[in-house]
């Protein structure tokens, strides 16, 4: 069982509002009711779900028109946005006109870019991506690279997987269908002989194994973050994967290529939600490595973590559900205590590994990663 220790008094306890009733905001929302330093509200335009997050004794408002969405969000010190990667975009609009602190999930690019440069006068911080991919593996990757006098390549590989793979795909729903059709179908930042460019997603299969379990990796979309502009003109090689089980990649090619599948989004998701189960019987693995120039050796470091799930108060938590709660969680908190900026755009990057895990939150990484040299 994991608990989460307060840091303030409940006197100074800060408002904020999480978006979005569904596994990830209630994991959200649950564990910042533990911390006991956060004064929470949660909206949806769903009763049903609103009701589970009343059953904890937190705050809830049904949201059914902008009127009701933007009494959630005026007067706030924060909103965490746990809704789809389409509302993102405007959700952070109407933090930066209220001044209100935004963190969000989305994996998609092109959200993050629009957030990019609404935050170029923005008052309060916008910070997407605060998830596990894009989110703690690009804290990670960073924290590799400051390692090097000079970097050769960085590759970052993220599977949420079920501990117990069934069928063809060996695959279980454990996340946003619309999250993972993106990954699957959008085209994939990368750094390749030193130049930011756009790989195919789905592509670049590669083979291994990790604690004696074979896996699969190939390239989706939106884990790198803004890593790419980072290390632009500093590297030969960045690149992100998804981890799967073997086969998963060929039978992805079949629907999503031969039978154009990725030309019909809805239907797909249709056929993934209707087809595969969801299960919270999953694992996170997360594997990253680095090599280059250090002290004029050639070496090479790399970041390695299994992460299952845990019991929150009486609640299980998935795999998924806690570590994507967590690291939004972290990214609140690390903001509310100072140690990142106060305003504008703020990428991954600029959170410390360290600090990461040393949060509270953060923490529900710190018990399985380890540095490998």
């Amino acid at each position: 069982m994991t608990t989460f220790a307060t840091t303030s008094n409940s006197a100074a306890r800060r408002a904020i509002t999480v978006l979005g009733a569904g596994n990830i905001g209630f994991a959200m929302a649950l564990l910042l009711q533990q911390s006991g330093d956060y004064d929470i509200l949660v909206a949806d335009r769903d009763p049903a779900r609103l009701a589970e997050v009343a059953a904890l004794g937190i705050s809830t408002r049904l949201t059914v028109d902008d009127a009701s969405l933007q009494a959630a969000i005026d007067g706030r010190f924060a909103v965490l946005n746990a809704l789809p990667f389409h509302r993102a975009v405007p959700l952070a609009t109407l933090c930066a006109s209220a001044g209100v602190h935004y963190f969000d999930l989305t994996e998609d690019v092109a959200s993050t870019q629009a957030i990019r440069a609404l935050a170029a006068n923005a008052r309060s911080v916008l910070m997407p991506q605060c998830g596990l991919a894009p989110g703690f593996i690009g804290i990670v990757g960073n924290d590799l690279v400051r390692r090097f006098d000079t970097l050769h390549t960085l590759r970052m590989r993220v599977g949420a997987l079920p501990r117990y793979p069934q069928g063809a795909l060996r695959y279980n729903l454990t996340w946003s269908t619309e999250g993972l059709i993106n990954e699957y179908c959008n085209p994939c930042e990368a750094i390749v002989d030193g130049v930011r460019t756009t790989v195919p997603a789905l592509e670049g299969l590669e083979t291994f194994a990790l604690d004696g379990v074979e896996y699969e990796a190939f390239n989706t979309s939106g884990g790198l973050g803004t890593l790419t502009e980072t290390l632009a003109g500093k590297a030969r090689q960045v690149d992100y994967q998804s981890i799967r089980y073997p086969g998963h990649n060929a039978i992805l090619k079949l629907l999503l290529n031969d039978l154009r599948l990725r030309d019909r989004r809805d239907l797909l998701k249709d056929i993934l939600e209707t087809a595969i189960p969801t299960t919270d019987q999953d694992v996170i693995v997360v594997f990253a490595t680095a090599s280059g120039l250090k002290g004029g050796r050639l070496v090479q470091d790399s970041y390695s973590a299994h992460i299952v799930g845990t019991e929150v108060a009486g609640h299980r938590l998935s795999a998924i559900q806690l570590t994507t709660a967590a690291g939004i969680c972290t990214a609140l908190d690390l903001v509310a205590q100072g140690k990142l900026p106060q305003q504008g755009f703020v990428g991954q990057e600029s959170v410390v590994l360290a600090d990461f895990l040393a949060n509270r939150f953060g923490s529900a990484y710190a018990r399985e990663g380890e540095l490998v040299h």
